[in-house]
C-alpha cells in the first residue's frame, strides 16, 4: 500500500506537495473514479492511476549493491528452514536478489539488483566472468597438485575449466592461494581441492571481474558508484 501522493510523484508527475494539488483539484482517478481526497492509500500493483487523462506508471530505479557477505548467511531472499539471509544485512526498501551464490560458510563479495536483465546477463555462463578467491587449505600443496587445479579436474564426472591457482602465503600448518575461476558450479572451489586430497578451511570472494571488495567490512554494504555500474555492466558486452 502506498499514498497516492507518493505513487503520483513516483510516476514522475510532480512533488508531493503538487500531486495533492492535482488531487484536490479533481484531476486524478483511482479505477476509474475521481478522488478528491488528500491521504488516499492504494494498492500500486493492482490499481490504475490516470492523471489529466494519462495513465501512470512508476518510474523505475534500479539498485546496485555490493555487500561483504560473511559466514552463516545464505545467499537469498528467503529461507524455509529459517536461516538467515544476505537480505537480513540489506535496509533498502526494493526487493534486490542476488546474483549468484555464495556458499553458507562462505564469505565476501556478492553483488545484489534490481536489474533483472543484467543480473540473468552477469550470470550467463557465454561472459565468462571471472570470480577471485582467497583460499586457506590445511597443510602444503605441491606443483603437480596445483598444476592438476590449472589444467582443470574432474568433479561428478565434468571436467573444470581451467582456473589461474596460485600460492599466496605459506605457513607451518595451512597454505593461502588466490584462485580464479569463471563457472560457477556448486561448491566449486572446495571440491577441486578434495580432488587433490586437500581440505579448504577458509574461502573468500576477494573480486568479480573489475569490482573489487577492497575494505569493506564484513556483513556490510554499499551502493555502487555510476563508475562501477558502468564497469560492471561492461562485463556482459
Amino acid at each position: 500500500m502506498i499514498r497516492l501522493n507518493k505513487y503520483m510523484a513516483e510516476c514522475g508527475v510532480a512533488s508531493r506537495r503538487a500531486c495533492d494539488k492535482l488531487i484536490s483539484e479533481g484531476a486524478v482517478k483511482v479505477n476509474g473514479k475521481l478522488v478528491t481526497q488528500l491521504g488516499t492509500v492504494i494498492e500500486e500493483t493492482n490499481d490504475t492511476v490516470i492523471c489529466e487523462g494519462r495513465m501512470l506508471t512508476p518510474v523505475r530505479k534500479n539498485y546496485y549493491i555490493v555487500l561483504h557477505k560473511p559466514k552463516g548467511y545464505i545467499c537469498s531472499v528467503s529461507d524455509e528452514k529459517g536461516r538467515k539471509t544476505v537480505m537480513d544485512l540489506i535496509d533498502v526498501k526494493t526487493r534486490l536478489y542476488p546474483v549468484g551464490r555464495l556458499d553458507y560458510d562462505t564469505e565476501g563479495m556478492l553483488i545484489l539488483t534490481n536489474d533483472g536483465d543484467l543480473a540473468n546477463a552477469l550470470m550467463h555462463p557465454k561472459h565468462e566472468i571471472n570470480k577471485y578467491y582467497k583460499a586457506r587449505i590445511e597443510g602444503s600443496i605441491s606443483e603437480s597438485e596445483l598444476m592438476q587445479l590449472r589444467n582443470g579436474v574432474v568433479i561428478e564426472g565434468k571436467k573444470t575449466a581451467p582456473a589461474v591457482v596460485r600460492i599466496l602465503e605459506k605457513s607451518e600448518d595451512f597454505t593461502t592461494l588466490e584462485v580464479v575461476i569463471h563457472e560457477g558450479r556448486n561448491h566449486q572451489i572446495k571440491k577441486m581441492f578434495e580432488t587433490v586430497g586437500k581440505n579448504v578451511v577458509f574461502l573468500k570472494r576477494t573480486a568479480i571481474g573489475d569490482l573489487r571488495l577492497g575494505g569493506l567490512a564484513r556483513g556490510k554494504y554499499k551502493h555502487l558508484s555510476p563508475k562501477e555500474i558502468e564497469i560492471l555492466k561492461n562485463m556482459t558486452e
